[in-house]
C-alpha cells in the first residue's frame, strides 16, 4: 500500500507536532492508489505512425527500430525528474510515481501498441488526478515531462484525446456501438482495434477502459447495455472493463477524499499565518511608539 507520508507546500510553514498530526489523519484513511495497477502489456520505442491498407481503417502503430536494451525504471523516473525540477505537492507525486512506473512496465515490452483510445485514457486519468493543481501552467508542463520521460510525443496524446472527445460529443449511443458500418477516421481507428482484437493481436489496457469509459460520457451514453454493445463491437471483454473501471473510480474517490483533507489543512495553515502576522505587525506598532518620544510625548 502507498499512504500519503508527507507535504511539501512551501507557502505553508507548520510545527513538527502539527505536521505528523496531519499527516497520521491522512495516512490512517488508507489512501492507496498502489489499487490503480496499470498491466504490463505493451511496449517499444514510438516512433511514429502508419496507416493500414484499407482506407476505412486506420491503426496506429509503435514500432521499434533500435535492439538497445531499454531504460530501466529508475532512468525513466529519473529523466522525469530532469524534465520538471520543480516540486510537487506529495498527494500529487505520489500518484504520478505509481503512474510513471506502471506506465513503463507497459511501454518497454515488446507488444507494446499505442491507439488513440488509449492516449484518451490516458489523458483522462492524467487531468482528473491533477484537477486542482494549484498551477495550470505547471500541471501541462507536468504532463509534457511525464511523457517525453517515456519517450513519447505529449502533444500526439493530446491531439488524440482532442479528436476522439470532439467525435464522441456528436455521437449517440447508437450510432457509438454502430461504427463499422460508417466511414471516418475514428471510426477506422475503431475497426481496426476490433480487427485486432478479434484476431488475438490486441493488447489490453486499463487506460482503454478508461478511454472507451470517455467516450461513453461525452455522447450521454451511460446505460450499461451501451458499454456491454460496445465492448461486443469492439471484440473486448466487457468483465475486464467493469472491473477496471470500478478499479478508477474507487481511485478518483480515494484522491477526492484526500483533497478535502489537504485543502482544510491549508486553509487553516494560512489563517494561521495570517494571525501571527497581524500580531507580529500589531507588536512592531506598538514598540515603535514606547520608542519614539514624539509620540509618546503626544
Amino acid at each position: 500500500m502507498t499512504a500519503i507520508t508527507s507535504l511539501s507546500f512551501s507557502a505553508v510553514n507548520q510545527s513538527s507536532s502539527e505536521r505528523n498530526t496531519f499527516v497520521s489523519s491522512l495516512a490512517s484513511r488508507n489512501l492507496s492508489f498502489e489499487g490503480f495497477r496499470l498491466r504490463s502489456v505493451f511496449s517499444c520505442h514510438y516512433v511514429g505512425v502508419k496507416a493500414s491498407n484499407s482506407t476505412s481503417r486506420t491503426a496506429i502503430h509503435c514500432m521499434s527500430t533500435s535492439t538497445d536494451v531499454p531504460p530501466t525504471v529508475s532512468e525513466t523516473k529519473s529523466n522525469f525528474l530532469k524534465a520538471y525540477r520543480r516540486p510537487i505537492p506529495s498527494i500529487y507525486n505520489t500518484v504520478l510515481q505509481e503512474l510513471i512506473v506502471q506506465q513503463h512496465l507497459m511501454r518497454y515490452k515488446k507488444t507494446y501498441l499505442y491507439d488513440p483510445v488509449f492516449g484518451l485514457g490516458l489523458v483522462t486519468v492524467y487531468d482528473q488526478l491533477m484537477e486542482g493543481y494549484p498551477s495550470d501552467e505547471d500541471r501541462e508542463a507536468i504532463f509534457q515531462a511525464y511523457i517525453k520521460a517515456l519517450k513519447e510525443d505529449p502533444e500526439q496524446y493530446r491531439i488524440d484525446a482532442k479528436k476522439l472527445e470532439e467525435w464522441a460529443r456528436a455521437q449517440t449511443h447508437s450510432s457509438l456501438v454502430d461504427f463499422s458500418s460508417k466511414e471516418g477516421e475514428i471510426e477506422g481507428i475503431l475497426k481496426g482495434i476490433a480487427e485486432r482484437a478479434g484476431s488475438g493481436n490486441f493488447s489490453y489496457s486499463r487506460f482503454f477502459a478508461v478511454g472507451l469509459f470517455r467516450l461513453l460520457e461525452l455522447s450521454n451514453a451511460s446505460e450499461p447495455t451501451v458499454l456491454e454493445k460496445l465492448c461486443s463491437a469492439l471484440n473486448i471483454n466487457k468483465r475486464s472493463v467493469d472491473r477496471d473501471l470500478d478499479v478508477y473510480r474507487g481511485l478518483l474517490s480515494k484522491l477526492v477524499q484526500a483533497k478535502e483533507l489537504l485543502k482544510e489543512y491549508v486553509d487553516r495553515e494560512k489563517k494561521k499565518q495570517e494571525e501571527r502576522a497581524e500580531s507580529q505587525k500589531a507588536n512592531e506598532i506598538v514598540a515603535k511608539c514606547l520608542g519614539d518620544p514624539q509620540v509618546v510625548g503626544q
